[in-house]
Formats: C-alpha cells, structure tokens, sequence
C-alpha cells in the first residue's frame, strides 16, 4: 500500500517483465520554475536530511511490510533489476539477463567486484541464499508468492544464476528486483532474530551508521558504490511523527525534504521564504488511499452495506475540501492512465437516498431517533488510522459526518505508526481502517487480493475472498500476453467495484519539497528519486559534515 507524501503500508514488491505502457497528462511531473536554476560543478560533501513521520520497523526487506523501512533499505540494498526514470526495467546487481523464448528460463550475468558493505564478495551464492530464505515457511515474510512460482534456481558460477519456472510467469523479471540479502551473515540463523534487522548490510549506494528509535536513522555514502560513489555525503531520516511539526523544521532549516500536504503546498508555502530557499515539485503518485473494511466482522458482511457506505460518502467533497484539488478520484487498485486501468466500471455516486435505500434492503433501519438498528443492534463501529497524518484523520471526520447523516455512527481512532501496524492491522483489531497502497509498475496484485494472503503478516489483511477474484489474479500472472492480462484486470475491477471490499477514495498528487542547495534533480515518469546518487551540492554551498 511509498512511495508518496503520505506513510502507508508498503506494496508488495510484486513487479512483472511488462510495465506501464502509457501516460496520461496528469502523469507528467510538474516541475518549478527554479529548479537547478544555477549550473554548478557537482561535488561531494553535504547530507540530506529527510522527514519521515514514521519509524522504521525491520530493515531486512522481506521483513518488512511497512514503508518507513523500505524507504530507507531502498539505499542499502540492490536488486538484480531495477527500473529506470522512464520505467524500464534495466539492470542492478545483474549486469544483464538472457529469457528463454518460452520465457520460462533466466539467466542472469551478476556485476562482478561488488562487495557488501563489510567487504565480502557478492556472488550468486547470495541470490540463491534470498531466494531459499524468502520461500522458507520458517520466515515471516508476506512476499514469497513471487518466488513461490520457481521450479528450480541455481547457480551456474560465481557470477551467473538461473532460474527456471514450470509455467510462463508475467512477473517473473521484475520480482528479481527485489532486495538480495548477505549470505555470509544470514545463513545458518533465524532470520527474524538477525541483528541485520537493525544494522543492515547490503550493497547499495548507502550505509547503515546509526538508528535511534523513534528519532533518527542516518546513512553514510557507499566509497566503492559500483555504479560510483554517490556526491551526497549521508542521509538521515528524522522522525517527526506530525506533518505540521515536520513543517516547522522544514521552515526552520533543521530538515531538507518533505512530502507536503496539499494546504502546504498550496497555501503556506507561496511566500517569499519558500520560492527563495525550496524547490515544490508535483506529480500523480503511484498510490491510492481508502477505507478498508475487516471482513471478518459480521457488521460488513454484506455487500449492501458497503454499497450503502460508498453512496453515503462524497469523495469530491474530500478530494476538493481536504485535498484542495491535489487528487483524482480513485475507483479501484490502479493509477489512472496506465494499461491496467479500467475507465469503465461501476461507480458509487455521492446519494444518501439510495445509500439509506440499500442499508434497508440490509436489515438496517431507523425507528425513529435517527439511528439504524438491526435486531435492536445499533450500526456503530470504529475508523481507526495512524498517528501524524493530518489528511487521513480529516478523511475520517469527513466520512464520519457523511455516514451520521444515513443512521450510522463511526467512532475515530488515530494510533501511534508502529501501535497501529503490529497491535491492529497485523492482529485484524479493527473495524474499518484508512490507509494507503503504493502502487507497483506491474497490475499483478495477487499479494493484495488472493484469498491465500489473509493470514498473520500477510497482506490482505482485510480477509477479502472471491473465487473469481483468485482465478483471475492467477491467470493474470500467468501470461505474457498484455491484452489477456487486461481482460483479467478490467473485470477484476468490476468484481472489487461490486464488492466494495475497500471504498477506494482518491489517488494522491505526490508533493515533495526538497531545499533548492541540492541540483541534479530531474523529474521523469518514475518520479524524482530514481537519479538520487547524483544529486548533489555545489560546494560553496554545502551545509552539513558527517562525523565520522
């Protein structure tokens, strides 16, 4: 469910040998008019210092199911492939890679001389190791389903690994993406137990140095980085659990880049202070937020309800008051533009008359006080989201006026980040919940919605289960065929806009801010932070030293 401004459950590093084959207009990152207004030589030295309003949990990646981590083990660790700013899928930690014509074999030619951060050789040694620790049932990881599928890995030489699969796997290139762990420091442990949990090593452009709880995370540059040392010195994560706090160390200086809210970006940061020192950056973020029901509750049980539920509610009323226009309306699990996107499936117009029309037909009805009762029962429950995000906690008043004005009343809870994730989400303690996907290249959202990801740290953690739903997800992957995959996809969208297992509410703008000192920033389709390594600071303006 990182990469936007907002902090969400992180998606599933489910990606595929396809990719987002068009844009829209709405996708094109709009870029301020100063940006990297002054050429300068680019330079080592300096560090980013970053907002978060979440901590971390686990950095080892197949650990973590939140996006705090993966932001920051996005730095340390490699992939074997990654995508490029135009959303190409190119090499990482592989050099290239060689596909079967039948698509069932991979063979890919590692980078050779990468060593992990303590200085040990990376070879395929440590691919295979991934791959075995991440389908091993022992390890509590919610992305095995990707790895699930191979038939046989194995490694040819030091620097060559195949990988084989019994049947063509749509996703099968980009799960390589995925982060490659260390052999020599893993093998033999518990991986939940590893201290790599909180001092990782990897091979990425970055190092682990230090993590305070619930303060700060800082990163030192990687000197032998294969694809050269980054310019920028180091990078501290500050954990600022509120937005309009992280706004104030934004304005003071004490912070570098933020994700802005649509108020900030709009309203508080139009003034002389901000055109001079910042550059605003804007852009359709791969990402939805929603309200989530928990299935499991007999309250939502029928899908009248959740009908009535989205009936009840206004999203334009939420996309124009609460995010000033900086939105598009979401009716499913895909960006708009992209080749996934179905543009033509049902939609749940703002009507309290028929939302009241369909709570009836479901048993539920108002005698008299304005409250809707079933069998003497009153319809409450109970909205919970997460600490220091102002825009969900004002979705979740919205909502909850809506849903008073139709007979029902919804209670509002906001739960400290790491409280909210390991106390309710993972243990289904909740009613209904507002949260937020990232959302990956590839329409694969097998990890998402299969009815074989309910279980604990798995991510369908509502406990949504269609048969139809599963079948496709897995005819779906399945294919390299891009026009069969859409079929799946366009009706699995029908399906989820007949069930309304989530009221799906918009699709966020991704509003960075980053200090106008750091050049080299170039928006692309993929976003900014794809080039991160070579951004820099032009020397006479560097600000910060990273003690050693």
């Amino acid at each position: 469910m990182k990469r936007a401004s907002t902090i969400s459950l992180i998606a599933v590093l489910v990606f595929a040998l396809t990719f987002w084959a068009c844009t829209s207009d709405q996708d094109k990152t709009e870029a301020p008019a100063g940006a990297n207004r002054a050429v300068a030589e680019p330079a080592s030295g300096d560090i980013m210092v970053e907002g978060s309003i979440g901590d971390a949990s686990n950095l080892i990646p197949i650990l973590a199911s939140d996006s705090a981590s993966h932001e920051v083990a996005a730095k340390v660790y490699n992939g074997l492939v990654k995508y490029d700013k135009d959303i190409n899928i190119v090499g990482d930690l592989a050099e290239s890679w060689s596909v079967s014509k039948d698509g069932l074999v991979i063979t890919f030619h590692l980078r050779k001389g990468v060593c992990w951060h303590d200085g040990h050789p990376f070879t395929a040694e440590d691919v295979l190791y991934t791959y075995r620790v991440t389908i091993d049932p022992k390890t509590p990881t919610a992305y095995a389903g990707d790895f699930m599928k191979v038939k046989k890995a194995e490694v040819l030489d030091p620097h060559t690994f195949r990988v084989t699969y019994d049947k063509p796997f749509a996703p099968a290139l980009m799960s390589w993406g995925s982060a490659i762990l260390p052999k020599h420091l893993l093998e033999g442990q518990d991986i939940s137990r590893s201290p790599l949990a909180r001092r990782p090593v990897g091979t990425g452009p970055y190092q682990f140095k230090e993590w305070v709880t619930g303060q700060k995370i800082v990163l030192t540059a990687n000197p032998d980085y294969f694809e050269g040392r980054p310019y920028i010195d180091g990078h501290i994560t500050r954990i600022i659990p509120d937005t309009a706090t992280m706004f104030l160390e934004l304005r003071a200086g004490n912070i570098d880049r933020m994700g802005l809210t649509p108020l900030q970006y709009k309203r508080q940061t139009e003034n002389n202070l901000f055109r001079k020192n910042f550059n605003k950056y804007r852009y359709l973020s791969f990402s939805y937020v929603y309200l989530g029901y928990n299935l499991r509750k007999p309250l939502f049980a029928d899908k009248r309800v959740r009908q009535a539920i989205a009936h009840a509610v206004n999203k334009q009323e939420i996309i124009d008051g609460i995010m000033l226009g900086l939105a598009r309306e979401a009716t499913g699990p895909y960006k708009p533009g992209t080749w996934a996107y179905n543009d033509r499936i049902k939609t749940y117009p703002y009507d309290p008359q028929k939302a009241r029309a369909l709570l009836a037909e479901a048993g539920w009805r108002d005698t008299g006080d304005g409250v809707l009762k079933k069998d003497g029962e009153p319809f409450i429950f109970e909205i919970i989201t997460n600490q220091g995000n102002e825009i969900r906690a004002k979705c979740a008043e919205i909502i909850q006026r809506r849903l008073a004005e139709v007979g029902i009343t919804a209670k509002i809870r906001v739960v400290e980040w790491a409280a909210f994730v390991n106390d309710f989400i993972k243990k289904s303690r909740f009613d209904a919940t507002i949260l937020g996907w990232t959302v990956s290249m590839d329409p694969d959202i097998y990890d998402v919605w299969h009815s074989s990801k309910t279980g604990p740290d798995e991510l369908n953690f509502i406990g949504y289960r269609n048969a139809e739903v599963d079948e496709l997800l897995e005819k779906g992957r399945s294919t390299f065929d891009q026009k069969l995959r859409k079929k799946c996809y366009d009706r699995i969208q029908e399906i989820l806009a007949e069930d309304q297992p989530y009221l799906f509410l918009y699709v966020p703008d991704a509003l960075p801010i980053i200090q106008n000192r750091f050049r080299g920033i170039e928006p692309a389709p993929l976003g900014i932070g794809y080039n991160f390594i070579r951004w820099y600071v032009p020397a006479a303006e560097q600000k910060l030293v990273m003690k050693p």
